[in-house]
């Protein structure tokens, strides 16, 4: 059971504070909820007794806060060519609740939308995935949502550029049938 001022992260939603610990009357019936206070000033209501069943868990530490930038910092991991495949692959990563596995999704979808764009549900799901994990790492990190915004664009720009610019140079139809050494003609 979580306490009034816990950290959590509630799955497919994000990290957030609990503000209260409320009994509403819904349907008419009559339930315990978690009142959770999300960034941007959204509340969200999680029932207590189905807290633990969905996956709510406290936040994750410092040293995983700096694992989760490690995780931007890989070479993305082996995504199906089909988009229906990926897609339903990633929400099952980001239905985890797993932020290591939230990682991995928005590095993933990061350089493909880099290399060739992504379908509007990708990007959505790319802008969702970024929100829970960077929700959790403001969080974590004790740090401001532009901090931590600018934290991730930046570890993921990097590993893009080490691991994807020395295969994406296509050579120059003319160099292809006119070397060029680079010297000029000029006598």
């Amino acid at each position: 059971m979580f306490n009034v001022g816990d950290k959590i992260v509630y799955p497919m939603h994000g990290a957030g504070v609990i503000d209260a610990i409320e009994e509403k009357d819904i349907l008419g019936e009559k339930q315990s909820y978690y009142i959770l206070k999300m960034p941007g000033e959204v509340k969200v209501m999680v029932p207590t007794a189905k807290a633990e069943e969905v996956g709510v868990r406290n936040i994750i530490d410092k040293s995983s806060a700096d694992k989760v930038i490690g995780v931007l910092e890989q070479d993305e991991t082996a995504m199906d060519k089909n988009w229906n495949k990926r897609y339903r692959d990633n929400m099952e990563k980001m239905k985890s609740g797993d932020i290591y596995e939230v990682a991995d999704v928005v590095r993933n979808l990061s350089f493909k939308q880099k290399e060739k764009g992504l379908s509007t549900g990708e990007k959505k799901m790319l802008n969702n995935a970024k929100q829970i994990m960077i929700s959790e790492l403001v969080l974590a990190e004790h740090a401001s949502q532009e901090e931590v915004e600018q934290l991730v664009e930046n570890k993921i720009n990097t590993s893009y550029k080490m691991f994807r610019t020395d295969e994406m140079k296509p050579e120059s139809v003319v160099n292809k049938f006119i070397p060029f050494d680079g010297t000029g003609t000029d006598e």
